[in-house]
């Protein structure tokens, strides 16, 4: 879990980043530690990277299907709440229907 003091990078160093470990032959482990930084991070930046120009493991989701499946799930959730809610309603207005599904 993440403490509240973590570091933020920002997107022009991890591209530099990840392009450093594209160049230098180097571990994504050896580059972390030349840049002073996670190797962990480096490491999901630079799978990330990968997913997003397709060369990422199969069934790996890039990084706009992984906005788009957040965007859905919580579209999801909202439809489902007011679902919820006109049910709610349907009974309050037609209490006769109130043991049959809506």
């Amino acid at each position: 879990m993440g403490s509240k003091y973590t570091k933020r990078y920002t997107e022009e160093f991890k591209r530099d980043a990840i392009a450093l470990v594209d160049s230098s032959g180097k571990t994504v482990t050896a580059v972390a530690r030349d840049l002073g930084i996670s190797s962990e991070s480096l490491r999901g930046w630079y799978r990330r990277a990968k997913a997003d120009r397709g060369e990422g493991a199969s069934g790996e989701l890039t990084t706009a299907e992984r906005e788009e499946l957040r965007r859905l799930r919580r579209q999801n959730v909202e439809q489902a709440k007011t679902i919820e809610v006109l049910r709610k309603a349907a009974v309050f207005v037609c209490p006769e229907r109130k043991g049959l599904p809506v």
